[in-house]
């Protein structure tokens, strides 16, 4: 049996991922809607961005301290 091509062209779908890896997380009460009041409405800020944010930021500064001999 013949295959029948119709296009050379590999179809994508959906956008690029540039966050892939995921965990759930659980928070105080209250904490959501903390974040929630301190978003930035004019930018159209999603609570995860917030998050990813501030889990990078507490990141570098931890390696920062390691990295000068302080735990």
């Amino acid at each position: 049996m013949t295959e029948n091509v119709i296009s050379s062209i590999v179809p994508r779908v959906g956008r690029k991922r540039i966050n892939e890896e995921q965990t759930p997380a659980r928070f105080p009460a209250g904490t959501l809607a903390r974040i929630d009041a301190v978003l930035d409405p004019e930018t159209n800020e999603k609570r995860s961005d917030l998050i990813r944010e501030a889990v990078e930021r507490e990141l570098k500064r931890r390696l920062g301290l390691k990295a000068k001999g302080k735990s």
